[in-house]
């Protein structure tokens, strides 16, 4: 494992330490890093951050190295790993529907890991967002869920996305006109693309449950039990995040979910889906923090075991 020593010692900011963790799930063995405040008083909130995939535990553009560090600076120790089958870890790699022993293994190790943390918050970016949301929601340790562009896509949501957001956002464009007058665009093609759209948008309204699919609708209910906080970030410039206010806007299971005040919603317009920008991801991090400190108070103490609680 010398890869994952060198990661969690290189480039550490001040005050953050940093160490392996290995941990067992289901026969196989997974891997992460947790970062922790090298100051004794550290918050006593942990936060686990689950990896939307395929993707191992660094993320694009390295966002989850500096998540955690930012984290950890402030007070928050913060595991992030790697999946079953994904990066360093062993085992075939599972769709994020089949993801709950992972999380359930997770919470076990950020607990023995952090033993001085009362509670946990579980952040994750698009299906780990919604695994967290299924999976994690009735953990007695979970004190909220930060969700960051959830996946709640079925081929009706996507296709209502693209004609409400895509085909309009297009004929602004000057490429388009440019293509068009220059005889560059391929019509047929265009329309038969957005034919093929707004036939699939209908089919959600007139047939709901074979468009919702059950993971959809299990984030819901994930939701609706919750007994913490969620926040929910948003990018402005993102056809994932776009399906899922498309989604939760018609899905009956949905009504009401997101105007519960333990819900709070932040939007970042021109952030895109993994926030490649460094002034994006911090603002994804600032609002973190602000959530952290307003909202995940001192609980209970963290039990060491989700089935011993």
């Amino acid at each position: 494992m010398s890869a994952l020593a060198h990661e969690a010692a290189a480039d550490v900011a001040a005050g953050v330490a940093e160490r392996v963790v290995g941990f067992e799930c289901a026969g196989t063995r997974l891997w992460g890093v947790l970062s922790s405040p090298m100051q004794a008083a550290a918050s006593g909130t942990a936060v686990l951050i689950v990896v939307g995939g395929p993707q191992y535990r660094a993320g694009s553009h390295r966002m989850f190295v500096l998540l955690a560090r930012r984290l950890a600076a402030a007070g928050y120790p913060a595991l992030r790993f790697d999946v079953t089958g994904m990066g360093d870890s062993d085992g075939p790699l599972r769709d994020f529907r089949a993801s709950a022993a992972d999380l359930r293994a997770a919470l076990d190790a950020l607990a023995g890991a952090c033993p001085q943390a009362r509670r946990c918050v579980v952040w994750g970016l698009c299906d780990a967002a919604s695994a967290a949301l299924m999976f994690t929601s009735d953990d007695p340790r979970v004190a909220g869920i930060v969700a960051v562009n959830p996946w709640a896509r079925s081929e009706a949501t996507l296709a209502a996305t693209r004609v409400r957001h895509y085909y309009a956002a297009r004929l602004l464009q000057r490429d388009f006109w440019r293509k068009l007058l220059r005889g560059g665009l391929r019509w047929g093609d265009s329309l038969r693309s957005l034919v093929g759209d707004l036939r699939r948008a209908r089919t959600r309204s007139n047939a709901a449950a074979e468009a919702s699919g059950p993971f959809q609708t299990r984030m819901a209910r994930g939701l609706a039990r919750l007994h913490g906080s969620l926040l929910l970030i948003l990018s402005g410039n993102d056809l994932t995040a776009k399906e899922f206010l498309q989604y939760a806007a018609g899905a009956p299971e949905w009504k009401g979910l997101l105007d519960d005040p333990k819900v709070r919603r932040v939007d970042l317009p021109e952030a895109d889906h993994t926030f490649s920008r460094r002034d994006w991801l911090t603002q994804v991090e600032d609002a973190t923090l602000a959530w952290l400190t307003d909202v995940v108070g001192a609980g209970a103490p963290l039990p060491s075991s989700r089935r011993n609680p």
